[in-house]
């Protein structure tokens, strides 16, 4: 019975590595199956991957388009038809144990999608027109926090 203190790999499944350079003998002497001379004969020789023979290389050869600004503040957006489901004041703490964002981390913008059904008031990081608008025709209120990232989660 096979267990797991005699457990072997089935023969042929594994292959004895190459031995180059041991003598004319074993196939692979002298030069090693590395041909006679050339670039790939010394050691240390051979191009890189990327190497495309002195062509221009296709990361230089296709089109660069495009911009990334790397100040750019990703918010995490939130309706104001979502804010029926929490209890109280929309704060980034009570939109984050509501479910309607994933981290403390990150600012949190509201968005004017929706309607609002009673009264909120929001300290957030953004709010677009159209949400303060419809907040504050519903009686509530909207307050601005500074971007700046938390520490904590």
């Amino acid at each position: 019975m096979i267990e797991l203190h005699n457990l072997r790999a089935p023969k042929g499944t594994r292959r004895k590595r190459k031995r180059v350079g041991r003598g004319p003998g074993s196939g692979k002497g002298k030069t090693s199956g590395r041909g006679e001379k050339g670039q790939n004969s010394r050691s240390g020789g051979g191009v890189p991957a990327w190497f495309e023979g002195g062509q221009m290389p296709l990361q230089r050869r296709i089109p660069k388009r495009g911009f990334k600004n790397r100040n750019r503040v990703e918010y995490q957006v939130v309706n104001v038809g979502d804010l029926h489901i929490l209890d109280g004041d929309a704060t980034p703490e009570s939109l984050r144990a509501a479910g309607l964002i994933r981290s403390l981390r990150q600012p949190v913008k509201i968005l004017g999608t929706g309607e609002v059904e009673a009264a909120v008031s929001c300290s957030v990081h953004g709010v677009s027109a159209t949400a303060r608008r419809k907040i504050e025709a519903a009686g509530g209120s909207v307050t601005l926090l500074s971007r700046h990232a938390r520490d904590d989660e």
